[in-house]
């Protein structure tokens, strides 16, 4: 399970300048007027490609755009090889999990005093060797990078932050803003920021019969989850009483969320074979709702329409917003519009089902590439939509990534039209990898492409309309 970011959080070390004009708080909606009508697996704190190819869910932003695995983990997972041994149930025996996995070697316990720092150019190096893509017209090649390295160390390099300074004009001469250096207080301040809110990182491993089950690959270290008696290897099978079987990761992360000191109850099974145990734990962060809405007379009160606004993609976005839509759908609304103005993005997974809520099944909601033919993939509703009355999204010059996404896979596939201004152009992922000394580099590996084959990147989604025919609209409240 993976992800990507692009909110103002306490993830951003982002070099690259923020949009013009760009503020941390959007201001209030305003009246509206619209129309009636791998090898790194054992580097990477958060995962690989985007939030949509294994479940990864993602952060995308101007602002600071991670791939980040969605609940963080404070360590590497382990090795591919030792992973998929530790995850499969023991032949003969049923051993405890965390048993096997202390006879596994770990990466981690490298100490930063044993790495050179010639070792960590050449990590951050290799990095960029095996994942970058590079989305300008640099025409980087595995020659010229190889050539970079040997000019890179023709010179002793004599001290850690000598060697940070080497990797900064490493990455700098890759022209790509998001493409990154974090300096360890940087890289542990974003390692510290947890989505689930209890400090677990969830994944979905296959079980062999083609189904999945969500796994427990990583705890903040003395976070609630931890301190609470949750394991890294403990399957989840329930939050609150409700089964999670045939849930994916993202639905899971959904139930975990609540206010902050509140409580919930999650049902693990440790280990592959057992004991089930009920543990609780007191949440400790606490995640807001991004959805805002209100039901709008218009044409003389002759016609209600339900405005929505969303300010990001977080955890809630998906959920909340079901429930504004049956809201507004149950007090009469005839259409709806969707403001996604001033929307920086979020978790691109989170853009990624609410976009589904109004396709079709089997409509393209994004396709995703990368480097090699492992980095593509196309990402399709797989239900029916929950609504099918007109939609309007509005969207300005602050609209971005997984905003543009939504806006996009609505557009492509006739569900709406969009209002306003040319969005931000924000559409390249990112992944966060850990280096042995405690920093880490911020990597693109791959980009998003709208249903009709745009590339988002840099042009962004000129609207169909910028002013109509217009009413105004009264709010009610």
């Amino acid at each position: 399970m993976r992800l990507m970011l692009p909110f103002p959080s306490p993830l951003s070390a982002s070099s690259a300048p923020p949009p013009p004009g760009f503020r941390s708080e959007p201001t209030p909606p305003p009246s509206l007027n619209f129309p009636e009508f791998n090898n790194w697996a054992k580097k990477s704190v958060i995962g690989a490609l985007t939030g949509a190819l294994s479940f990864t869910l993602v952060f995308s932003s101007p602002l600071s755009s991670f791939a980040i695995d969605p609940y963080l983990s404070l360590k590497p997972p382990s090795p591919p090889d030792s992973s998929l041994n530790y995850l499969k149930p023991a032949p003969e025996n049923c051993r405890d999990e965390e048993d096997a996995e202390s006879e596994q070697p770990r990466d981690d316990d490298v100490r930063p005093e044993f790495v050179t720092d010639e070792d960590i150019v050449q990590e951050a190096w290799q990095i960029v060797n095996d994942a970058f893509l590079d989305t300008g017209r640099h025409s980087w090649t595995p020659e010229t990078w190889q050539k970079k390295k040997e000019d890179l160390l023709s010179s002793p390099i004599r001290s850690r932050s000598k060697a940070h300074e080497v990797i900064r004009t490493m990455l700098a001469g890759l022209g790509d803003p998001y493409t990154r250096f974090l300096s360890p207080e940087e890289f542990s301040r974003m390692s510290k920021y947890d989505l689930s809110g209890i400090g677990i990182n969830l994944r979905e491993i296959p079980d062999g019969d083609g189904h999945v089950k969500l796994k427990v690959l990583g705890l903040v270290l003395d976070g609630p989850a931890n301190a609470a008696g949750v394991r890294q290897g403990d399957q989840l099978l329930a939050v609150n009483g409700v089964d999670v079987a045939g849930k994916s990761a993202f639905e899971a992360l959904s139930l975990l969320q609540g206010p902050s000191k509140s409580y919930v109850v999650l049902k693990v099974m440790h280990g592959d074979c057992g004991p089930v145990q009920s543990i609780e734990v007191q949440r400790q962060v606490n995640a807001r709702t991004p959805v805002f809405y209100r039901l709008e007379k218009v044409d003389n009160g002759k016609t209600s329409v339900g405005y929505i606004r969303l300010k990001e993609f977080n955890a809630l976005a998906r959920k909340d917003l079901v429930i504004a839509m049956k809201r507004l759908q149950d007090m009469g609304s005839s259409y709806f519009v969707m403001d996604l103005r001033d929307n920086l993005g979020g978790l691109v997974q989170a853009g990624i089902e609410t976009a589904k809520l109004f396709l079709d099944e089997g409509d393209t909601v994004t396709y995703t590439a990368g480097r090699d033919a492992e980095g593509q993939n196309t990402i399709v509703a797989d239900t029916k939509p929950l609504v099918t009355a007109p939609v309007i999204v509005m969207v300005n010059s602050k609209t971005a990534s997984a905003s543009e996404i939504v806006a996009s896979a609505l557009h492509d596939n006739c569900k709406a039209v969009l209002v306003g201004e040319r969005t931000y152009g924000k559409g390249l992922i990112q992944s966060v990898f850990e280096l042995r000394d405690g920093s880490g580099v911020v990597v693109t590996i791959g980009k998003y492409v709208t249903p009709n084959h745009m590339d988002i990147n840099g042009g962004g989604i000129e609207p169909d309309f910028r002013n109509l025919p217009v009413l105004q609209i009264h709010s009610l409240g």
